[in-house]
C-alpha cells in the first residue's frame, strides 16, 4: 500500500502571508520586549520561550510531514518535539499569567506568539512544499533507502569464519 501523498505548490500569495505571520510575530513580540518596563532577565525568559517555541513548531511540523510521506522519523524525536513545543507554551503561559503586566500587554504577548508559531509552521510547509515534485520525490525515496539500508544487518561485512584473513 503505498501511503504517498502528493502536495500542490502553494500559491506565492500564501507564501507571502505566511512569511508575514512569521515576521510580523516575532517583529510584534520583539518590540512588546524591547519596550517593556521588566528587568534584562525577565526580557531574555520570554526570548528564549519564543526561539524555544519557534523552532520547536518547525521540528514537529517537519517531523509529522516526513511520517506522512512514509520517511522514516525515530518515535523519541517525535515525541521531544511535542513536549518542546508544549514546554514553550507552557512557560510562556505560566511566565505571563505570574507578570506583572496588564491584561492587555499579556494577550499581545500571547497572540504575537501564537502568530509567530503559525508563521514558522505555514513557513516550513511552503519550503516543503515547494521542494516538492520529483526532486522531491527522489529525495524522499532515497532517505527511505538509507534509513531500509541502516536498518537490515550489512551483508557485506565478515562473519566469524568466513575467511576473514586473519589467523591466530
Amino acid at each position: 500500500m503505498n501511503t504517498q501523498q502528493t502536495h500542490s505548490k502553494p500559491s506565492s500569495a500564501f507564501v507571502a502571508a505566511s512569511w508575514a505571520a512569521l515576521l510580523l510575530g516575532i517583529a510584534a513580540f520583539m518590540a512588546g520586549l524591547w519596550n517593556a518596563d521588566m528587568q534584562l532577565n525577565e526580557k531574555g525568559f520570554y526570548f528564549a520561550v519564543l526561539v524555544l517555541g519557534l523552532y520547536s513548531a518547525i521540528s514537529l511540523q517537519k517531523s509529522v510531514r516526513d511520517r506522512l510521506e512514509g520517511i522514516p522519523v525515530t518515535g523519541i524525536y517525535f515525541g521531544i518535539s511535542w513536549v518542546a513545543l508544549i514546554i514553550a507554551v507552557l512557560l510562556l503561559a505560566t511566565g505571563l499569567f505570574n507578570a506583572t503586566l496588564q491584561l492587555s500587554e499579556k494577550g499581545f504577548y500571547g497572540m504575537a506568539f501564537a502568530l509567530g508559531l503559525f508563521g514558522a509552521i505555514a513557513v516550513q510547509k511552503n519550503t516543503r512544499d515547494n521542494l516538492g515534485g520529483e526532486a522531491g520525490e527522489e529525495r524522499s525515496e532515497k532517505k527511505r533507502e538509507r534509513a531500509a539500508a541502516a536498518a537490515a544487518p550489512d551483508a557485506a561485512k565478515p562473519t566469524e569464519g568466513s575467511g576473514s584473513g586473519f589467523t591466530r
